[in-house]
């Protein structure tokens, strides 16, 4: 390890920090129908671990991904690019979003960049591009998280500006997120509803996302299934693939379960919770079955529009319930002409069908 580390001082020449420590890889997310791809054999095995085992399993797949951004970096700098330091405050986001965050809330990942940013400063450059509308500024192709650290700490971000057409920034966006952190499945999806939205072909998303047609047509399909507001309110829910969420969608489609839905998210319960559980919340408050509201009784009213009697019909049965203070002779006499009337009925009915 301190061998690797030596390496990339070397590399660097003390000009810059080394690269970038994250955590290893997480295994892929695989397309519907296909088993989890494992993570490359020279990474450690991913198992749950505590202590110092852990942190030297993190460690050695953090030295991992620097040697491979380290090599990155050295091939961008012999081919004539330079570092340069820019102020966050002069730094936009891409104009297309691809991750999801709630209020604003850091996930622990994020919490983890920025102590490893202020402990050992920036390790690995952003890409940029000139700002195409604003003179004087940028945008962000790749590196939105290590650039809101850099705010976050009042610090310069360390990073790498190339004249990028849209399609070559969404794709450069797409590439890194498919390298260093993989986006969930249906950030996958908003990502590619966006670029959608911003006009660009098929073609070209599904080169951002690394897909083929089919399973970007099953990410758009999911999206459109699902109210925005559900998704956000959720947020990436790592966790959760597209049948999952697809059925989600299935369940969604009444308007009665979308007001059992937002009766869901403005418990405590959903909202002190991480995103998978906030999923799980939603998706078993919808699962359950919903008892059916039982019939309304109608109502019989005197001359004065008093209730003397309800006919209620609740399912098989069927049964009319008198008022408590309805008169004992009048339940005698009605009961006498209900017999009486029901036999007509009946004879009415057999003389009609005769």
């Amino acid at each position: 390890m301190a061998s690797r580390k030596n390496e990339l001082k070397a590399l660097f020449g003390g000009g810059l920090s080394p690269s970038e420590p994250v955590k290893a890889p997480e295994t892929k997310a695989a397309l519907d129908g296909e088993a989890p791809r494992s993570a490359p054999a020279d990474l450690p095995p991913q198992r749950t671990a505590s202590g110092a085992v852990k942190a030297m399993g993190l460690s050695l797949g953090a030295m991992t991904r620097e040697a491979e951004e380290a090599r990155a970096l050295r091939q961008a700098i012999n081919e004539g690019e330079r570092v340069i330091a820019v102020h966050p405050d002069k730094i936009a986001s891409s104009f297309v979003e691809d991750r999801l965050r709630l209020d604003d809330r850091d996930d622990e990942d994020f919490a983890a960049l920025v102590d490893s940013i202020r402990e050992s400063g920036q390790q690995v450059p952003v890409l940029l591009r000139p700002h195409p509308a604003e003179a004087g500024r940028y945008q962000i192709a790749y590196g939105h998280r290590r650039v809101r650290a850099a705010g976050r700490l009042g610090i310069e971000v360390k990073a790498i500006v190339r004249p990028l057409s849209d399609s070559e920034l969404v794709l450069a966006q797409g590439k890194e997120n498919a390298e260093r952190r993989n986006l969930s499945f249906i950030e996958r999806a908003l990502f590619a509803r966006n670029l959608a939205n911003h006009g660009f072909e098929r073609k070209v998303i599904g080169d951002a996302l690394a897909v083929q047609k089919s399973e970007l047509s099953r990410l758009l399909a999911v999206v459109e299934t699902i109210p925005e507001t559900f998704i956000r309110v959720i947020g990436p829910a790592p966790k959760a693939g597209r049948d999952r969420w697809m059925k989600l969608g299935e369940m969604l489609e009444s308007t009665s379960a979308q007001r059992i839905a937002n009766d869901e998210i403005q418990f405590q319960r959903f909202q002190s919770t991480d995103s998978d559980g906030r999923f799980q919340l939603l998706f078993d408050r919808l699962s359950r079955r919903q008892k059916p509201e039982a019939p309304q009784a109608e109502e019989l009213k005197d001359a004065k529009g008093k209730v003397f009697a309800r006919i209620r019909r609740d399912g098989k049965s069927k049964r009319i319930e008198f008022s408590a203070d309805v008169d004992p002779e009048f339940l005698d006499d009605i009961a006498a002409s209900l017999a009486k009337r029901y036999q007509e009925f009946l004879a009415k009915r057999s003389a009609g069908k005769a």
